[in-house]
């Protein structure tokens, strides 16, 4: 059987507002009949509504602790990285087997998550992050980027519009017609148009940039209003069609080209991600300072450094009266459906990655050279390597 003799354990999240798991019952029953053990720790499921005897019928052992089921670790399957327990005072990574397999949304590129992806090679632990799956058609059902995005799209507009001090739909009163909030989405891949949509339906005025004309054509299709932003003749896209690095003077450019749409902003959408490296940063002090007060920015793309210079990860604050959201894992707020979802996409992930009961990863397969970030005591991480040598003005 595929996984014959592979231990895969599944902690409980620990990250601040995470209530995912890597794992439900029914992928469960996947991967013990394909030959798994799966220990999963207690109460893992509690804040998706799945409790420990539904893992149980479906296969799997309970652990009673982070410790014991670390202990017993082969490949460890987490939805975040590894963090310090503030209640215990440990790293999970201090927990983590040396030698052990590790695969979950690492974000390594992100400058917050560097000692702790050395701190991975230190321990020879092989490790893979879901946010670099490429994004092609053979992936297509363990794109967990995609599921997450869709989520995390939703989400930002519902969060932005609780902190929103007006309308946004066109709203006709007794005293008058309000009219609608203006919606900056900047970043339109799956997350920005998602968020385009909900903004739509909740009556926004939207409007729209992106560095790739064929995700501007999209956003125009949602009924967005496109920043006027020309580049030369395939500037600006990567492989796969995703978007790529401008340089320093072209990014210039496409901020100049923000200035008066972020000025006349009530709500701004920041998903622009280049993918496997660190987010560019394409909203400045000056331009935020320019902002109208009580305006919000939600910045999507903080779990890879943020697209705004003013974005504190995982924080929430007021500057000069512009709300500022940098909250990390939006998904984690949808965690029902966020969960079913990341579930069957590492399903499908996991088959791709273990052969004859073993984890490859020396191959030259694209989803696993894309995805591996540590092997061998080395970081292999194309993107991670680029961020360690580049400095975050």
């Amino acid at each position: 059987m595929k996984f014959a003799g592979v231990t895969i354990v599944v902690p409980r999240e620990i990250m601040a507002g995470e209530k995912r798991v890597a794992v439900v019952p029914e992928t469960v029953k996947k991967f013990t009949e394909a030959g798994a053990k799966v220990i999963v720790e207690t109460s893992a499921g509690k804040d998706v509504y799945m409790d420990d005897e539904q893992y149980r019928a479906a296969g799997a052992e309970i652990a009673p602790g982070a410790s014991e089921l670390y202990s017993r670790a082969g490949l460890i399957l987490k939805v975040k990285e590894p963090q310090l327990n503030k209640e215990t005072g440990v790293h999970e990574l201090e927990l983590f087997p040396e030698g052990s397999v590790l695969a979950c949304f690492l974000h390594p590129a992100n400058p917050l998550n560097h000692d702790m992806v050395k701190g991975l090679a230190g321990k020879n632990i092989t490790s893979f992050t879901f946010d670099s799956i490429p994004r092609i058609s053979r992936a297509q059902q363990m794109d967990v980027l995609t599921s997450m995005s869709t989520a995390a799209g939703y989400k930002a507009v519902i969060n932005a519009a609780n902190h929103l001090p007006r309308f946004l739909p066109m709203i006709p009163t007794a005293s008058g017609i309000v009219g609608p909030a203006q919606v900056l989405v900047v970043g339109v891949g799956v997350a920005g148009l998602q968020s385009l949509a909900t903004a739509k339906r909740l009556g926004a005025k939207i409007k729209a940039l992106d560095i790739r004309a064929e995700a501007n054509e999209q956003a125009k299709s949602l009924g967005a209003e496109i920043v006027p932003f020309d580049l030369p003749e395939g500037m600006g896209i990567g492989e796969g069609g995703y978007a790529c690095s401008l340089s320093e003077e072209w990014c210039d450019r496409e901020k100049t080209a923000l200035m008066p749409y972020v000025s006349s902003s009530d709500l701004i959408i920041l998903s622009a991600l280049i993918p496997g490296e660190e987010a560019p940063i394409l909203l400045d002090q000056a331009m935020v300072g320019n902002m109208k007060k009580g305006s919000v920015i939600v910045d999507i793309s903080i779990d890879q450094g943020g697209n705004c210079s003013l974005s504190r990860h995982g924080e929430e604050y007021d500057y000069n009266g512009i709300f500022i959201s940098g909250v990390a894992n939006i998904p984690a707020y949808l965690p029902v459906d966020a969960t079913k979802m990341l579930a069957q996409n590492v399903w499908f992930y996991l088959n791709h990655i273990v052969t004859d009961g073993k984890v490859v990863s020396d191959s030259a397969d694209e989803i696993i050279v894309q995805s591996l970030v540590t092997r061998g005591g080395k970081v292999v991480h194309e993107g991670t390597l680029k961020a360690f040598g580049s400095v975050r003005e």
